[in-house]
């Protein structure tokens, strides 16, 4: 493997300011990363639960006790108001503890009823695993991945975003000072140039047991692409475009408010956000009104300001791309209700926007809209609202909201989706598993389910005596 020396500069979204500039990982410098945590890995899945268990704990107390500086740096690189950088922090601060304490049980031995003398499935590391991760929650979609990994007795090697790679090393330094092994986990700086060259090269190591990732559809297939070529296991966590569908039952006034909550928090800037607004003719008029009024009154600006709701984009091709998905709606008929445009100051902002009259045709409907802009689309009846959620390649979250809940289950259960929510909104949650169908998609994060994701789930038979009478059928 080859790879030119470049740099990395992290910029302000709030000011378009550069922040920092990193030194990539050359391939000498990746190779020896790849080799540490194999290393590391032979040895720490051999530690007991309670050892792994020690390290996760200490690594949420430091979350907790470093939360303040965390979310600067989250607010500074990715432009998400302080507030809800230190939600996210403690969001990882409770994944660790959650982990920490049931990992143990979820990878527990199960003991199978046989006429084996011993037959039982256990649940071994796999080994080194490689995390490729998105910049919209910088800190949270690592640990995400990072603390069943390491629970499970596996090591990790994180790619990151180049635009949050302080972020990146910021974890891998909070690992370590928790207490984790010398090189079970390390952060590569690999910028967008080098991607192409450098990750498949990785994936096809022979050290590297999986790969999991959380990002665009256009990454997760050359990934998956990749892993697949290498007959490894991957995870994809992709895009979305989740309906919210609002029911001619629903009590209007409050869910209009949790519409701007589920569309606009976090800038818009989530696979899970709601980006589609199915609603039912009935209550359209009142819906639509009471939508765009509390968007309208976000304050957006200075994401360290306290007043602030909602920060800039990210980057300033990310606003670029969903102002011309707003702009070539309009064209086909969508009507602004307010915003759909950038904001003329410093910075990567787009004014939270709210596009009524949306029809399937359009981009803000057909594709995923990643910032704050909602396409609202009127439905007759359950029919057309169930043909309306089903229609898209995406399959990651659905929301229902109505006075009926039986119904809400009815209706949902009808939406092809990862998960389904009635009367809430759609969130990541480490007791639950996490993850989409369609084109959103295959695998879990969190939960049981996620932690056995990288594992080896294997059978073990003790044979009884005689053992030809406790052998499996040679036929299976």
């Amino acid at each position: 493997m080859t790879l030119a020396t470049r740099g990395i500069a992290t910029v302000d979204p709030a000011t378009g300011e550069p922040l920092e500039r990193y030194g990539e990982h050359t391939a000498d410098e990746i190779g020896r990363a790849i080799a540490a945590a194999h290393d590391a890995q032979a040895r720490w899945r051999e530690a007991p639960f309670d050892e792994r268990a020690a390290v996760l704990h200490a690594a949420a107390s430091l979350l907790r006790e470093r939360r303040d500086d965390y979310a600067r740096l989250i607010t500074a690189e990715m432009g998400k108001p302080l507030g809800e950088a230190a939600a996210e922090i403690e969001k990882c601060a409770r994944t660790c503890d959650f982990f920490a304490d049931e990992a143990e049980g979820f990878l527990a031995d199960r003991v199978i009823e046989t006429g084996a003398q011993d037959s039982r499935v256990t649940y071994e590391p796999l080994g080194v695993v490689l995390a490729i991760m998105p910049w919209n929650f910088p800190f949270f979609q690592v640990v995400r991945f990072a603390a069943p990994a390491l629970m499970a007795g596996n090591a990790g090697l994180l790619k990151h975003s180049p635009n949050t790679s302080g972020c990146a090393l910021a974890i891998e330094r909070l690992l370590a000072d928790a207490g984790l092994p010398t090189g079970l986990f390390c952060a590569l700086l690999v910028g967008d140039a080098a991607v192409g060259e450098v990750m498949p090269t990785i994936i096809e190591d022979p050290r590297v047991a999986a790969v999991t990732l959380t990002g665009s559809e256009r990454a997760g297939t050359a990934v998956g692409a990749a892993a697949g070529r290498a007959l490894k296991k991957s995870v994809l966590e992709l895009g979305g475009s989740d309906p919210f569908i609002v029911l001619d039952d629903a009590d209007v006034a409050a869910v209009a408010g949790m519409a701007a909550r589920a569309r606009f928090q976090n800038g818009g800037q989530s696979c899970i956000a709601a980006k589609r607004f199915i609603v039912a003719e009935p209550v359209a008029d009142e819906f639509v009104e009471r939508f765009a009024a509390a968007a309208d009154e976000i304050v957006v600006g200075d994401p360290t300001d306290p007043a602030t709701r909602m920060g800039p984009l990210a980057r300033a091709d990310l606003r670029d791309a969903l102002d011309e998905q707003v702009r070539a709606s309009v064209d086909r008929g969508a009507r602004v209700l307010c915003g759909g445009r950038p904001l003329d100051r410093p910075g990567f902002f787009y004014a939270p926007t709210v596009l009524a009259d949306v029809t399937p045709d359009m981009p803000v409907f057909r594709e995923e809209t990643f910032g704050p802009v909602a396409a609202v689309v009127r439905a007759a009846d359950e029919d057309q609202i169930v043909a309306l959620a089903n229609d898209t390649q995406y399959g990651l979250g659905a929301s229902v909201w109505t006075s009926d809940v039986e119904r809400g289950l009815r209706v949902g259960r009808r939406v092809r989706s990862g998960a389904l929510f009635v009367n809430a909104i759609v969130a990541s949650d480490p007791r639950v598993p996490f993850g989409g169908t369609k084109r959103s998609g295959y695998g879990r994060e969190l939960a049981a389910e996620g932690i056995r994701e990288f594992v080896n789930v294997r059978t073990v038979w003790v044979g009884a005596k005689p053992a030809a009478e406790a052998a499996p059928r040679a036929a299976e």
